[in-house]
């Protein structure tokens, strides 16, 4: 038992099932004599409903986390020294890539159980804008263990149709042919992992919705079965009930017929006295 896992083992729950959970970690800790660890389990704070989609969606869709640190990088990187249209460009993929990622972060909730409105998912965004503007919420995002929606300390600014870019005030001059070289490869290789992540997404989503029908079909089979059930769960019933009347009228049947020949051999014996009754009584006239 570390500390590493059980905080991993902690943020993958749902917030609801957090704190007894903790409270557990804690237990097995002291049992175990490691009193420090025990208390770093109890400083792990409970997440926000936020925070644990942000956290589901690094842990479920892990091939999302790459793609998206490697744009933050490349958009970090070239935000410096970009003209407005290539800009205008990287904000409209970024933009893009935000949105599909939270709605698939939505999704991911509903599927687990916790559909969230439209104020979690804006804070879901706000916390993938703050992954691409600031390392520090990169890492902290990738770690998969936030306990709040992050917000960028500092943002990319916005360019208008036609402006150039604004730089730093305490930018360095417009660097030479090799550094020019170096941001046009910044900006290819930010460019691909956008176009690499928007595939990938685009892949997700046909999946999803794939999965999405065989679900929708395997509910019409389990509803099918149901009622299928129901049904036969109603014909044995009204078996039952027969069978326990056919059961009824055999004994009372059966009663019957023990009735009738007592009565049977009654009416005999009653015969046969009267017959030798009658014969006595012929001998004796004789």
């Amino acid at each position: 038992m570390d500390y590493d896992s059980v905080a991993d083992e902690l943020y993958a729950l749902r917030p609801e099932e957090f704190t007894a959970a903790r409270a557990s970690a804690m237990a097995t800790a002291r049992t175990a004599g490691d009193r420090e660890l025990a208390e770093r389990i109890r400083a792990l704070r409970r997440p926000s409903l936020a925070a644990w989609v942000s956290n589901l969606l690094v842990r479920s869709s892990p091939g999302e986390v790459e793609p998206l640190l490697r744009l933050g990088e490349g958009l970090r990187q070239a935000h410096q020294d970009l003209d407005g249209a290539q800009l205008r460009e990287l904000s409209r993929r970024q933009h893009a890539l935000i949105r599909a990622l939270s709605l698939q972060a939505r999704q991911l909730a509903k599927e687990a159980g916790h559909p969230i409105g439209e104020s979690v998912q804006r804070e879901v965004e706000n916390t993938l804008h703050a992954v691409l503007a600031d390392p520090e919420a990169a890492r902290a995002w990738a770690g998969g263990r936030l306990t709040r929606p992050l917000s960028a300390a500092v943002g990319f600014p916005v360019v208008a149709e036609g402006a150039p870019p604004r730089r730093p005030a305490s930018a360095p001059a417009r660097p030479g042919r090799k550094g020019s070289e170096q941001q046009r490869r910044r900006l290819d290789r930010a460019r691909e992992d956008a176009e690499a992540a928007e595939r990938e997404l685009r892949e997700l989503r046909v999946e999803a919705e794939t999965a999405g029908r065989a679900a929708a079909e395997a509910k019409r089979q389990v509803d099918s079965a149901q009622q299928r059930v129901e049904e036969l769960a109603g014909e044995l019933e009204r078996a039952r009930s027969d069978h326990q009347q056919a059961r009824f009228a055999e004994r009372g049947a059966r009663e019957r017929a023990r009735t009738a020949d007592r009565r049977a051999r009654e009416a005999g014996r009653k015969a046969a006295a009267a017959a030798a009754h009658l014969e006595r009584l012929t001998s004796s006239d004789v």
